[in-house]
């Protein structure tokens, strides 16, 4: 197997997209913030110290899906042209699902994954003075379409226009 982000002498480069046509792509994330009680009942009722969790987690996840490649050296520099940051606070912590999409080169599962990430991070960020034992769990790509390789749903999962 050869990795291609390697070249001939084995060091990593970014791996030329130039040739290939655009089309459309998408990929969702996952990911899960557990925290306690207190913070539970601090994001359903609005009282968070820091304000509204909820909002500004949302804006950090979108912001850092279109900021992927300045934190990822080897991802490309593409055109993000929808992305949606969903959170459903449940009794134990926070879930998190982001969606990005593009008519690129490309696919977009490294942007999903930062914005999840970075939405876990932000929720951790304005909740850390309630909980410092807060977790950020499990985050991963549940489903990407477009492409070469085309559609995949990661077994076991809800795929995304089903979980609505």
């Amino acid at each position: 197997m050869s990795f291609t982000h390697l070249d001939a002498a084995g060091h990593a480069h970014m791996v030329d997209v130039t040739s290939k046509q655009p089309t459309v792509r998408t990929a969702t994330a996952r990911g899960f913030v557990r925290c306690s009680a207190e913070v539970i009942a601090a994001l359903r009722d609005g009282t968070a110290p820091k304000g509204d969790v909820i909002a500004v987690a949302r804006i950090a996840g979108i912001q850092a899906a279109k900021a992927t490649p300045s934190l990822l050296p080897l991802a490309h520099v593409i055109g993000v042209h929808r992305a949606s940051v969903e959170l459903d606070i449940v009794d134990d912590g926070v879930h998190v699902e982001a969606t990005v999409g593009t008519a690129d080169r490309t696919g977009v599962e490294m942007e999903a994954l930062t914005a999840v990430s970075v939405t876990a991070l932000a929720i951790v960020d304005m909740i850390k003075g309630i909980d410092r034992a807060v977790v950020i769990e499990d985050v991963r790509i549940v489903a990407k379409s477009g492409g070469r390789s085309g559609d995949w749903v990661r077994q076991g999962e809800i795929a995304p226009e089903d979980a609505r």
